[in-house]
């Protein structure tokens, strides 16, 4: 819930970007002191759910597959530059700012832009096509472009380029993506290179009056289920100082609009306690990320943006294992298409896409990816990746044993094999448990190179019953725990992000304070737990009258975990404190196993002392 404080604030916002309506200059727009003071009060917690398990992320969590687009002005280059001495400079959505093209030139570029072959539907059917699940456009890239008719400025497609003024292909592309039933989102970049109030800390509130505005009608306008940020880093030419709290104001903004849009932690310094996602960029992590739900984009050749000299591009068996090993990780795919200055999707990215698809649809194989997660149950092997959806498991074997040959997967929990079969063959697989082994042994020949498919259908223990509704909480405006507590209560769940302005109770200043939360936790499954900690300034964690987390040095926003041994149905004696000494603050208890996906403790899991 947003404090009163924090929605007044939140309303003068408002009422600034309102103000914004019309086009504007930098020397025309006044400072807005309201934006930037918009403060929330003390009692403040920006966490408001666990998208782990949150129906407002559901679909996002289930999609796990979709399409960016990078696309702007920059794209009317194609990727070369030719500078006055005659020499060519390579580079894409970047190419202003590494290639040194001067303002006035690439203003003169932009004004001769005409993306007239831009085909929303296509895209869209591409996206379909692809098993795709939800679109990212750019609306606005680092070069300030923006990619819709924004009342702000005149730095956009229709004002300043030379398409048809009275189209406006961020509405054909929400239109066509409705149609499709794939959700849309857009991409808006912080750093702005156009804007000549951004890297000046004393104007900088013009600029951010500005963008508040537009983000305002891309809310608006196009009512985006994503928002996906960038630029949050500290770098020059020009300088950047986006800060935390800058962060912290943009995400209480974009919440106030629609507080239902799925953010990435790009709103603020890419911390595991900013936004929704986590955004790791070309790489794909090892394992399931701790505390935050997370996205890996990529590309399909070496650009983000075209570059028509660029023809390295990945093969379709690559980004269809790129995709399963993510989904395999409990992560989303993000892939990226660079259409070129006409607005047309090259063939190579067409073609790539529609093999991904075409995958998928082959014999149901495309159950191993979308509502799929970490398998749990099992390690991941050698010969490919596990994934799993309910009670089943999708191995997805990239290196086929041949037939007659074992497959083997280490089991972490117990669980029973009750069945076990090749999508889109009748060859049988038999599967015996040794111990913590699962030996599977296909009779024939792998479906395709790409990888085949077993589904093993899995019978795990039931969960015990438990009925919790939380922890006794108690806190002191103090960060040593002194005197009496002034706030005593039952918190459901331990789940707090109050970063500079919040706390834990209006009666609790936001500088500093400290917390502890006391009771019973009751696991529904025995297993080896992963207890994760997020927090900043200091915590620790007992269970059971073991310190298993002890971090007691002021930190800023720090993961720290402990691995747990505990019973179904067994009370363990559970307390957790944290201090506030300055700056931000914040406090989150999760929990995962084998057949427990991450994500906060649930009150069920919890008693409050009696």
């Amino acid at each position: 819930m947003i404090g009163r404080t924090l929605r007044r604030g939140l309303v003068a916002a408002l009422a600034a970007a309102a103000a914004l309506s019309t086009p504007v200059t930098a020397a025309e727009a006044a400072p807005v002191g309201t934006v930037a003071a918009a403060e929330p009060g003390p009692g403040t917690n920006y966490a408001t759910d666990d998208p782990f398990t949150s129906p407002r992320t559901q679909w996002w969590r289930d999609d796990r597959f979709g399409m960016f687009i990078h696309f702007g002005a920059y794209s009317q280059l194609q990727g070369s530059y030719t500078r006055a001495d005659g020499t060519v400079c390579h580079d894409a959505e970047w190419i202003k700012r590494q290639c040194g093209v001067p303002m006035d030139q690439y203003e003169t570029i932009a004004s001769q832009f005409n993306p007239k072959d831009f085909d929303a539907a296509k895209i869209v059917a591409a996206a379909k096509s692809a098993g795709q699940k939800y679109i990212v456009q750019t609306a606005k890239h680092h070069e300030g472009y923006a990619m819709w008719p924004t009342r702000v400025n005149t730095w956009n497609l229709r004002d300043h380029s030379s398409f048809d003024r009275k189209r406006d292909i961020l509405a054909e592309m929400k239109t066509a993506a409705d149609k499709a039933g794939i959700a849309y989102g857009l991409y808006y970049s912080i750093w702005d290179w156009h804007d000549p109030d951004f890297a000046n800390p004393a104007t900088f509130p013009k600029y951010k009056a500005r963008m508040y505005a537009q983000l305002k009608e891309l809310v608006d306008n196009y009512h985006p289920k994503i928002l996906w940020f960038d630029g949050e880093w500290n770098t020059d030419n020009p300088v950047n100082n986006w800060s935390a709290r800058d962060g912290e104001e943009l995400q209480t903004y974009v919440r106030s609009l629609d507080p239902s849009i799925v953010i990435n932690n790009r709103v603020g310094k890419r911390r595991v306690t900013d936004g929704d996602t986590g955004t790791p960029e070309q790489e794909i992590p090892a394992a399931p990320v701790d505390g935050q739900l997370w996205e890996s984009c990529m590309t399909l050749n070496d650009h983000w943006g075209f570059a028509e000299y660029d023809h390295n591009w990945k093969s379709a068996e690559d980004l269809t294992r790129k995709l399963l090993s993510i989904a395999s990780r409990s992560g989303n795919y993000l892939l990226n298409i660079g259409p070129d200055r006409y607005g047309a999707v090259p063939a190579e990215s067409i073609d790539r896409l529609k093999a991904i698809g075409d995958w998928q649809r082959t014999a149901g194989q495309g159950r191993a990816i979308a509502g799929a997660g970490s398998p749990g149950v099992v390690a991941e092997p050698s010969w490919g990746v596990v994934s799993r959806k309910g009670d089943k498991l999708y191995a997805s074997v990239f290196q086929w044993p041949g037939a007659g040959k074992p497959l083997t997967l280490d089991a972490l929990a117990p669980f029973d094999v009750t069945g076990a079969r090749v999508l889109g063959s009748a060859q049988r697989v038999t599967a015996v448990r040794d111990r913590n082994k699962i030996v599977l042994t296909p009779s024939g020949s792998a479906t395709n190179p790409t990888a085949t498919e077993i589904e093993l259908s899995i019978r795990t223990p039931r969960p015990a019953a438990v009925a919790g509704t939380g922890l006794t909480a108690r806190f002191w405006p103090n960060a040593t725990f002194s005197g009496e507590p002034t706030v005593s209560r039952v918190d459901p769940t331990v789940n707090y992000s109050w970063k500079f302005g919040g706390s834990p109770a209006p009666s609790v200043p936001s500088g500093t304070f400290s917390s502890r939360w006391t009771g019973q936790l009751t696991p529904g499954f025995s297993e080896d737990y992963t207890i994760t900690a997020i927090s900043d300034d200091t915590v620790k964690v007992w269970i059971d009258g073991r310190l298993v987390i002890d971090n007691s040095t002021p930190h800023d926003a720090t993961i720290d975990k402990a691995s747990v041994r505990l019973l179904a149905g067994q009370w363990y004696p559970i307390k957790v404190e944290q201090t506030q000494q300055g700056g931000e603050s914040t406090m989150k208890l999760l929990w995962s196993g084998p057949d427990t996906p991450q994500r906060i403790i649930p009150a069920a899991n919890l008693y409050p002392e009696s």
